[in-house]
C-alpha cells in the first residue's frame, strides 16, 4: 500500500472526527441555551401565577374576616382574570 494514501486518509478521518465533535459541542451549547431559555420563561410564568394566586387567597382571607359566622355572606370575590384556575374548575 502507498504510505501517502494511508497518511492522507488518516488525516482526512482525523479532520472529519474533529469537525464532528466540534459540531456536537455546538449543538450541545445551543440545546443548553434553548432549554435554559424555556425554563426561564416557565419560571416567570409560574411566578406570575403564584403572585396572582397569593393575591386571590389574601382577598378571600380579607373577605372571610369581614363576614362573620353569623353574618349573611355575600358572594366570594372572583379570581383575577389572569389567574389560571382551570385545574380546579373541572
Amino acid at each position: 500500500m502507498d504510505v501517502g494514501a494511508l497518511v492522507g486518509g488518516g488525516g482526512a478521518a482525523l479532520a472529519a472526527l474533529l469537525a464532528w465533535t466540534q459540531s456536537r459541542a455546538t449543538n450541545r451549547r445551543s440545546d443548553f441555551t434553548a432549554i435554559t431559555e424555556r425554563l426561564d420563561r416557565e419560571l416567570a410564568d409560574e411566578r406570575k401565577q403564584r403572585k396572582l394566586l397569593t393575591s386571590y387567597v389574601v382577598d378571600i382571607w380579607r373577605w372571610a374576616q369581614r363576614v362573620g359566622p353569623d353574618t349573611p355572606a355575600g358572594p366570594a370575590p372572583e379570581p383575577p382574570s389572569d389567574l389560571d384556575v382551570t385545574p380546579w374548575r373541572h
